[in-house]
């Protein structure tokens, strides 16, 4: 099994409507803490980020959180984490993120979640990285999201290489295990 010294987290800025999304979150956070790479993320102490953020450093962790000045002016920013990085832009920060990382994991969030998640595949796609890049399928989340990525490949628009860049799984443990092997 490889070494994944950073794991991104793509994770909601709120906490959403399930309290399996929070533990989720904790759980991510610690087993990332536990198998001692570095968690990086968005920068905030807000929703499942902050959750997530909260138990890496509880578990012992290293935390990067990178986050544009503006949020950082909305007292958004966790000031706790071992490095918090202050950009200009939401596109500097995804940049940051992706050069930091070793692997990427989205796990339930809105919009801005799916932004990074499918940017950071469409990078895979074009070549401009490597890495690996899951999916934390809470409680069946993203169930519509993964059938809507199967038919585009039916439809032709997706090919089948670039579907399997997202590995899917709904157990944080065993979705560590395979990003670690395909590091």
């Amino acid at each position: 099994m490889s070494r994944l010294n950073s794991i991104c987290v793509y994770c909601g800025s709120t906490f959403g409507a399930r309290p399996e999304f929070t533990a989720a979150a904790k759980k991510l956070g610690r087993e990332i803490a536990e198998m001692g790479a570095t968690l990086v993320y968005g920068g905030g102490n807000v929703g499942l980020m902050g959750i997530a953020a909260d138990a890496a450093l509880q578990a012992g962790g290293k935390v990067i959180g990178v986050i544009p000045q503006s949020l950082v002016d909305r007292e958004a920013a966790h000031l706790e984490v071992t490095d918090l990085k202050v950009v200009k832009t939401m596109h500097e920060r995804k940049a940051v993120m992706e050069s930091l990382s070793d692997a990427f994991i989205a796990m339930p969030g809105g919009f801005g979640t799916l932004d990074e998640l499918f940017e950071i595949v469409t990078w895979a796609q074009l070549g401009f990285h490597g890495k690996p890049i899951g999916l934390f399928n809470v409680i069946g989340y993203f169930d519509k999201l993964v059938a809507f990525m199967d038919d585009s490949v039916t439809q032709k628009f997706v090919r089948s290489d670039h579907r399997r860049l997202i590995t899917v799984d709904d157990d944080s443990q065993r979705l560590l295990f395979t990003l670690a092997e395909r590091a």
